[in-house]
């Protein structure tokens, strides 16, 4: 289908957006486990069996490849059996490096599942090149960045990192989680695979849980789709068809939730209780003339702390009204998290605090409602946790 190269318009009319046998502007629901064959061999437009291949998830790895500039896209169940399939290209003996602060769960699954079969990973500061390319050993396969990373929200030169990797043979995968094609696009920045959660952004309405790859050769599609089909972590119709839904709404909701973000990363630089703020989108951020680069913003993910000596951080999070403390983020809804025990408790103590993570990080996913509410409820909860003398 021809449509505007504009991804504003591409999130709605990309891919397969509507269903061509009855004109339905949306992709409908098949909610079918096998397909008619029509004799030996002789399958009705390729369908055969809803594991390999369903036209409601097929209309939505068409429409994120689209978005993505890639070659082919693929839907899994979660996050982290989207990550689960592409760390499955690699072999016993591989090497992965890994951006400093990733996300706890692509940590546990290296270090607790695929150490199991062979597959080691080295942690790596992808915002430093000379000692990201000081990390790079014979064994290595493969770099997995996050860019801005969670929680910390570093940033890595996608484009720098890629052309080093690239030289000495590495596979590139960058989780754009955070960022979603809308405000940036590894695979143009030289990455051959981009990863995502989709129960985040993408989804937008924190109802469905998801994940997606989109690979930017022939190559690396084939091997996916052989890897999903053989594994069984797919995406069902059901959810595929709400994350499209989803997508349709997604410039409209980032250009929001940015807008917040903003707002409330100027709200808190003044604040006399907030001790330091990790944001992009702040010109004295170190990663900021690199985001600048390669993002559209800085996004609306903001990590903060408190002065402890003078501020209660358990207290500031029972004493929140409207923000929910809560796992997850990049729902219309604001969210707040404690990293150190909720996203990242994974991750050993000693290695959290050695990349920052320490227990007075506050993460804060900024919704979309009006920011005056969002303000007044951080000031007022912060206010209630300061520390009685």
């Amino acid at each position: 289908m021809n449509h505007s190269d504009n991804i504003e318009t591409k999130l709605i009319h990309g891919g397969i957006s509507l269903d061509e046998h009855t004109g339905a502007v949306n992709v409908p629901v098949y909610l079918t486990s096998t397909f008619k064959q029509d004799g030996l061999g002789i399958r009705r437009e390729g369908w055969e069996y809803a594991r390999t291949g369903n036209p409601t998830r097929a209309a939505l790895e068409s429409l994120i490849a689209d978005l993505d500039g890639g070659t082919g896209g693929f839907a899994f169940a979660s996050g982290m059996a989207a990550i689960n399939a592409v760390l499955s290209l690699l072999r016993e003996g591989d090497r992965v490096l890994i951006s400093s602060n990733v996300y706890g769960g692509t940590y546990r699954i290296l270090d607790k599942v695929w150490k199991n079969f062979g597959l080691s990973y080295t942690i790596a500061d992808t915002g430093d090149l000379n000692h990201f390319e000081s990390a790079i050993s014979p064994d290595a396969r493969a770099v997995l960045i996050e860019s801005p990373a969670n929680p910390l929200l570093t940033v890595t030169d996608i484009q720098a990192v890629a052309d080093i990797a690239h030289r000495h043979g590495l596979l590139v995968i960058v989780d754009n989680t955070f960022m979603t094609p809308y405000l940036q696009k590894p695979l143009e920045l030289g990455a051959d695979i981009v990863v995502y959660s989709a129960t985040k952004y993408l989804g937008g309405h924190s109802d469905v849980i998801a994940g997606l790859v989109v690979a930017r050769n022939n190559e690396l599609c084939e091997q996916l789709a052989f890897i999903q089909n053989a594994t069984g972590g797919t995406l069902g119709p059901f959810d595929s068809f709400l994350l499209q839904r989803g997508i349709k709404t997604l410039s409209v909701r980032l250009d929001r939730h940015v807008s917040n973000a903003e707002k409330m990363v100027s709200h808190l630089l003044h604040h006399p209780a907030v001790r330091k703020i990790y944001y992009p989108g702040l010109q004295n951020d170190p990663g900021f003339e690199v985001n600048r680069k390669q993002a559209k913003n800085g996004g609306a993910m903001i990590s903060f702390e408190l002065n402890p000596e003078r501020y209660d951080v358990r207290l500031f999070f029972k004493s929140l009204r409207l923000i929910m403390l809560a796992e997850s983020l990049g729902g219309v809804e604001s969210l707040v998290c404690h990293p150190a025990s909720m996203t990242h408790a994974s991750i050993p103590k000693d290695v959290r605090e050695k990349v920052g993570i320490t227990d007075g990080l506050i993460r804060l996913s900024i919704g979309i409602e009006l920011i005056d509410d969002l303000i007044n409820d951080i000031d007022q909860a912060i206010d209630s946790s300061e520390i009685k003398k």
